[in-house]
């Protein structure tokens, strides 16, 4: 099976625009006691999550770094929320996108890499293909103008990752307390076919989460629909 990174398309010329951030958020970490890194990756969401049970809302609101051991406070109350396969990351963004837009759009939108939003409409249609591993969350996201679209955020989970032959030959493993792997993406990406997943046409990968993949099928569903906004641009695996 063939797989595609899905970017944002701009040669349409379509002028839309998103500011906007998720309600809910974990920390970044502030000076790991192993890596000593502060870092905070943030490609990670979760727009399904709905964090109202908890009853420390305030820690979530704010972006900020906090020490690994807070950190992991916040992912135990996080973790019983979350939906089967998700993984944590500091600054994981949770819940809604709120915010706001303008302009045209075309059926998709991907305001930031890690993001994918898709108008309604066009998910149905995709839905009634039978593409596997779609789910549609709702935004919060404000118009300023007369029909504006109705944008659902896809909640993309991590699976599949890089193949070892596009990353340096030497490199550190990921951290063992925070897990942060500290590599750059490669220029040239070549996916580990041994992880890519075969029940779901969506996904990011789990090493580079701010990749978004698709399969074959997904793509030919969204040309043969004439659904645009973003591009489909063709991965090898090894």
């Amino acid at each position: 099976m063939h797989h595609f990174r899905i970017k944002q398309d701009r040669s349409l010329g379509y002028t839309g625009s998103v500011d906007a951030v998720h309600k809910w958020g974990l920390p970044g970490i502030f000076k790991c006691p192993a890596c000593k890194a502060t870092w905070s990756g943030g490609s990670k969401v979760y727009p399904s999550v709905d964090l109202s049970p908890v009853l420390s809302l305030a820690d979530f609101e704010e972006a900020r770094a906090e020490p690994i051991e807070e950190y992991e406070r916040l992912c135990a109350l996080v973790r019983p929320l979350l939906p089967p396969g998700a993984v944590l990351q500091p600054g994981a963004g949770l819940g809604p996108l709120v915010g706001n837009a303008r302009g045209r759009f075309g059926s998709f939108a991907s305001p930031d890499p890690w993001w994918l939003l898709v108008q309604r409409e066009a998910l149905e249609k995709l839905e009634a293909e039978g593409l596997r591993g779609l789910k549609g969350c709702r935004t919060e996201l404000r118009f300023r103008q007369r029909n504006s679209p109705e944008f659902l955020e896809l909640e993309i989970l991590p699976q599949g990752r890089t193949h070892p032959d596009c990353l340096p030959s030497h490199h550190d493993p990921p951290c063992s307390r925070c897990l942060r792997f500290g590599l750059s993406l490669p220029d040239d990406l070549l996916l580990d076919a041994s992880t890519l997943p075969n029940d779901r046409d969506l996904f990011r990968l789990e090493d580079f989460s701010g990749v978004i993949v698709c399969t074959e099928r997904f793509v030919d569903a969204c040309q043969r629909l004439g659904l645009d906004g973003v591009a489909f641009l063709p991965l090898p695996s090894k």
